[in-house]
C-alpha cells in the first residue's frame, strides 16, 4: 500500500491518542502535523503543535492554515467518560475543528463511530437511520449532526467517518487480559463486527484526507472498515490470547456490519484485510515499529 502523493501535511487532532499513535507509526515523515495538549504532548519537537483546540482558537486556526486537511481523532471515548471526562467534548472537539476549517478553508474530517448505528441489524451502509444506544453513540451522533450543520452554514466540507472496531485499539485485542471472558451466542458464535487493522487504517485516512484536499469530493458521511465482518473469538485466537466463553445476555448484539461500498468507491481495499490473521500481523507488525 503506497501513501499519497501530498502538497502539506495533514493537521491531525488529538494525536496522543490510540488512533494516532498508529498512525504516527505508519505515515511517512512529513504526513502528519500532531496536535496535542501542553500537558500530554511529547517533547517540543518538529511536527508537533500543542495547544487545546477547545480553548485556542487562534492556535487551531494557525495550525489548520498549515495543513491541507484537518482530521479530527480529538474526542471522549467511553473509557475516558467513565474516568470523569465530559462526553459533550465530542461535540464541542468537532465544532472547533470545523470553525478552524472555515477560518483556514481546509476540509475537515471527524472519527465517529459504527456506535450511531446502535443495535440494528443487517449490513448498515451510511443511510441507515441512527439509533445509538449508549452515551457514547449518542454524543458522536450528535456530534454529526451539528458540525454538519455548522459546516454547511461556514461553508466547509465535513465528513464524519464513522469507523468501525480498529483492531489493538478497541476492548477485544486492546482490552485482553488473563482470564478475558466473551459472549458466545446459543449458535456458538461470538460477536462479529466490522473491524479494520491499524496499517489499513492508517492508510485510508490518509487516501481520504489527501482526497478531501484535492479533489474535494467526499461524502457527507463514511464507514470505515474493512470488507466483511470477524468474530471476536476469531481475533483472539489468531492472536494466541485464551479467553474464556459465557452466555450471551440478552440485550448482547450478534453482529454490526458496516458497508463499505462507497469507501470501496474512493480508496483500495484488499478483500483479505478483514481476516483475522491479518489483522494481527498488522498489530504485531505495529508494535515492532520504533517511530513514536
Amino acid at each position: 500500500m503506497n501513501f499519497p502523493r501530498i502538497l502539506g501535511p495533514i493537521l491531525v487532532l488529538g494525536a496522543t491518542g490510540r488512533i494516532g499513535v498508529m498512525l504516527r507509526r505508519v505515515w511517512p515523515a512529513g504526513q502528519g502535523l500532531w496536535q496535542a495538549r501542553s500537558s500530554v504532548a511529547p517533547a517540543p519537537q518538529a511536527g508537533w503543535v500543542q495547544f487545546d483546540p477547545r480553548s485556542d482558537p487562534a492556535a487551531l486556526a494557525a495550525a489548520a492554515a498549515r495543513a491541507e486537511a484537518i482530521l479530527c481523532l480529538a474526542g471522549v471515548t467511553p473509557a475516558a467518560a467513565a474516568r470523569g471526562a465530559d462526553m459533550a467534548d465530542n461535540i464541542a472537539l468537532a465544532l472547533a475543528a470545523v470553525r478552524a476549517g472555515a477560518a483556514a478553508t481546509r476540509p475537515v474530517l471527524l472519527a465517529s463511530s459504527a456506535a450511531v448505528y446502535g443495535a440494528q441489524g443487517g449490513l448498515l451502509s451510511e443511510a441507515a437511520p441512527l439509533a445509538p444506544i449508549n452515551d457514547y453513540g449518542r454524543a458522536k451522533a450528535e456530534m454529526e449532526r451539528r458540525a454538519t450543520d455548522l459546516g454547511a452554514r461556514l461553508g466547509v466540507p465535513v465528513t464524519a467517518l464513522r469507523i468501525g472496531n480498529v483492531a489493538g485499539a478497541d476492548a477485544i485485542l486492546g482490552g485482553w487480559r488473563p482470564g478475558f471472558t466473551l459472549d458466545r451466542f446459543a449458535d456458538g458464535r461470538t460477536p462479529r463486527r466490522s473491524y479494520i487493522g491499524p496499517v489499513t487504517l492508517a492508510h485510508v485516512l490518509a487516501d481520504l484526507a489527501t482526497r478531501a484536499a484535492g479533489a474535494g469530493d467526499l461524502p457527507g458521511t463514511l464507514n470505515i472498515a474493512a470488507p466483511g465482518v470477524v468474530e471476536m473469538g476469531a481475533l483472539l485466537d489468531a492472536a494466541g490470547l485464551a479467553w474464556v466463553p459465557r452466555p450471551a445476555p440478552v440485550a448482547a448484539i450478534p453482529e454490526v456490519a458496516l458497508d463499505v461500498t462507497a469507501l470501496a468507491r474512493l480508496v483500495p481495499l484488499d478483500p483479505a484485510a478483514g481476516r483475522a490473521q491479518n489483522m494481527v500481523a498488522e498489530g504485531r507488525n505495529l508494535a515492532q515499529n520504533p517511530k513514536p
